[in-house]
């Protein structure tokens, strides 16, 4: 099959630092004094050292190095990585906002993507003149764009607002109407950074569904960045891992998230995370999952730990907290559910560090995703769907719903907590 995206040894270099002072006149002075004459750079910030002993590269820094892969048509390709891997970068490159420093991309169809918000939005603009705007720079000529009107509109959602100009629309409303542009107007490739962390559950919800309509039903290539795993593994049927600006692995989805989150498994930051709700009186910090120990994952049948670190700057009690676990498959089906309200737990006060642990891991070889919830006297403090995920290998204990082994019991979800 020809790829429709063919992406041969591309890097992209930055320069770090001042580029300039402002005005001509000043960087031909600096440019004659530091270069010419060799003296010190008249424009430096008072505490700055202009040292040249530091030649060359010093003040490049390479977002992507040498990436090459390629993409067929129909395809949804979930981009992963940490924060800073290189994605929305690589976006922008496909997208052709910015050229690569190095190497050559080769497109066959017309690019429709959202990498940020209001991305090719005016201000002043209503909403539909936005919506053609928009569509104009996608390369859609005035009747495509015309036929597909009432569609956009309804599915953005912003009916009501649709002839006010966009500079009063909050943050969630830029990326519904955005959303619905580039996911409508006909072009084969359609490009998607985690923009949609803004919009709420529901929209969400909706959004990946129209890209998986657009990918199986439509035939159409989907890039994907996000950090939600579950999100990726719903609508990607392949997946590239990035790393420090370079390919770490190119796959099928569930082995790029599974060679994704095993790189960094044992301690996850969830303090960062924007998508959440609730008062915010108690939030959680980070997770930690391991098994046997805190340098190994977690195995079928042997035991299993989650150490979350909470942020409790009123110094509650663990009375007055309750705190909520689920963990989902693949496929989003509820397989356990882990709560306070389930076990009995000593009230200790200043309580900062909630263990769950399992003496026997039920779960089998895989990858899970993790809900987790906080609450202060019968109210929401802090929910985050899809917080973390954690990856299982596999061990010898007995599969669900095979034979007991004699002098077993059934296998049951088990599991203890406490507070530190």
């Amino acid at each position: 099959m020809t790829p429709v995206i063919k992406v041969e040894n591309i890097s992209k270099a930055y320069q770090i630092g001042q580029i300039g002072t402002g005005t001509l006149s000043r960087d031909v002075d600096r440019f004659w004094k530091t270069k010419i004459l060799g003296k010190e750079d008249p424009f430096l910030k008072i505490g700055e050292t202009n040292d040249r002993s530091i030649k060359g590269e010093s003040d490049i820094v390479w977002s992507l190095k040498d990436i090459n892969f390629d993409i067929n048509q129909g395809d949804a390709v979930g981009i992963i990585g940490k924060n800073g891997a290189g994605k929305s970068t690589l976006l922008k490159l496909l997208s052709r906002v910015t050229s690569p420093t190095t190497g050559s991309i080769k497109v066959k169809g017309r690019i429709a993507s959202l990498l940020e918000v209001g991305t090719g939005f005016h201000p002043e603009l209503s909403g539909r003149e936005n919506i053609y705007l928009n569509g104009a720079i996608l390369g859609m000529r005035k009747k495509e764009i015309t036929r597909k009107l009432d569609e956009i509109i309804d599915f953005s959602g912003v009916e009501r607002y649709i002839d006010t100009p966009v500079k009063r629309y909050s943050s969630g409303m830029y990326v519904r109407l955005a959303f619905a542009v580039a996911a409508h107007l006909e072009s084969e490739i359609l490009i998607v950074d985690e923009v949609l962390a803004v919009g709420d559950a529901e929209f969400q919800k909706k959004c990946l569904g129209k890209m998986g309509d657009i990918s199986k039903g439509e035939g159409r290539t989907v890039l994907f960045v996000s950090h939600n795993m579950a999100a990726v593994k719903s609508l990607c049927n392949k997946g590239i891992v990035l790393e420090n600006g370079k390919v770490l692995f190119s796959g099928t989805t569930d082995d790029a998230i599974t060679h994704y989150l095993q790189g960094d498994m044992i301690n996850q930051r969830l303090i960062d995370i924007k998508q959440r709700s609730g008062n915010r009186k108690v939030i959680f910090k980070s997770v930690k999952v391991y098994g046997k120990d805190e340098t190994l994952n977690p195995v079928t049948g042997d035991k299993m730990t989650l150490e979350f670190e909470i942020e409790n700057p009123l110094n509650l009690s663990s009375s007055d907290v309750r705190f909520d676990m689920r963990i989902d498959d693949n496929f989003g089906q509820r397989l356990a559910w882990v709560s306070t309200s389930l076990k009995d737990n000593v009230v200790i006060l200043n309580t900062n560090k909630i263990i769950v642990y399992f003496d026997k891991n039920p779960f089998e070889r895989g990858v899970f995703f993790v809900t987790v919830y906080l609450g202060v006297n019968n109210e929401d403090s802090d929910l985050i769907e899809n917080a973390f995920s954690f990856v299982v290998e596999e061990g010898n204990y007995f599969k669900i719903g095979s034979k007991v082994p004699e002098g077993q019991s059934k296998l049951l979800i088990d599991f203890n907590i406490k507070y530190q």
